[in-house]
């Protein structure tokens, strides 16, 4: 079930598209496909996982801080809305998540979802499995994350989605690829690198992603892109320094520059491989000046950029 969208506003320097912004580019031209946001507003995954709650705040700051941004006039975006989050039933959210993925991959728009906590990305996932679009294609996850989110729980928090991807892979039968940029060693316990290990996951740590090392941080993503035949895009916040990103559930101890994480989207949005995106983990409670909420419409603006005029894949 999704709920209405608040009216989006901005700033309005004149008439006529050398004046567009995002928001009187949203939803202007409804037949047309492009990128299609996603709200998930949930931090139960975080508060589950002993995190501090207030990421169900993420998607409105978001889309706040996107309004004003100047858009070229042949980038298309549309907002499909919030999927309602009701009380503490994760399970049934990222369910109704999974359906409003469908349906956006049906109108051949590229998904980009709005957490949340990072109990967004099984919902983004579910939505993609479903959809049929991976039916005799090998997806390949990216994640810009801190950490690798392969917990073993209970029942799931936003510590265990690529661990329930993992699983859900192998349930249809092929092999789980992922992919974890901005690792910080300091935050995943040996157990969690021994997961990784185990899942055959490719990584780089917080300390081989800093800008003197962009070159190679591009030629891990090109050569694991090179591998797969669909990619999944999946951006935590707290990938980034707490500097330039102290809005998040766990403020990083390093982090990757956004400069770098900026020129990753370019690159992964740029191929036509990528069929979902989603980001996470803004905290708007902990945010200084809106610069977390800046610097993810930064990413989310820089994926639309890219993403557009793309030609798309065979069988999409």
């Amino acid at each position: 079930m999704s709920t209405p969208v608040l009216r989006w506003t901005g700033r309005v320097d004149g008439p006529g598209p050398e004046h567009r912004r995002w928001h009187n580019a949203i939803n202007e031209s409804p037949g047309a496909t492009g990128v299609s946001l996603i709200g998930f507003p949930s931090d139960e995954g975080v508060r589950r996982n002993g995190g501090r709650p207030g990421a169900q705040a993420g998607p409105g700051a978001i889309r706040a801080a996107l309004g004003s941004f100047a858009i070229q006039p042949e980038v298309v975006v549309h907002d499909a809305a919030d999927v309602a989050v009701v009380g503490e039933d994760l399970e049934a959210a990222q369910d109704g998540l999974a359906e409003a993925v469908v349906k956006q991959l049906s109108a051949e728009n590229l998904p980009f979802v709005l957490g949340g906590g990072h109990e967004t990305a099984y919902g983004s996932y579910l939505g993609l499995a479903r959809s049929g679009l991976l039916d005799g294609r090998r997806l390949g996850v990216l994640n810009l994350d801190a950490h690798f989110d392969l917990r073993k729980a209970d029942r799931p928090t936003s510590g265990t989605p690529f661990r329930q991807i993992a699983a859900a892979e192998a349930a249809r039968g092929a092999e789980f690829t992922y992919a974890a940029i901005g690792i910080s060693q300091p935050s995943n316990t040996a157990a969690l690198f021994t997961t990784a290990a185990d899942l055959g996951v490719r990584h780089l740590l917080d300390l081989d992603c800093q800008e003197r090392h962009i070159e190679d941080v591009l030629q891990f993503v090109r050569a694991f892109a090179a591998d797969v035949d669909a990619l999944y895009l999946s951006i935590d916040l707290d990938v980034l320094p707490a500097a330039q990103a102290p809005g998040v559930s766990a403020p990083s101890t390093l982090g990757v520059p956004a400069g770098v994480v900026i020129e990753v989207c370019r690159l992964v949005a740029s191929d036509p491989k990528l069929v979902l995106a989603d980001i996470t983990e803004l905290n708007p409670t902990y945010d200084i000046d809106n610069r977390t909420a800046r610097v993810a419409a930064r990413l989310v603006h820089t994926i639309a950029v890219s993403a557009a005029g793309r030609s798309v894949p065979e069988g999409h």
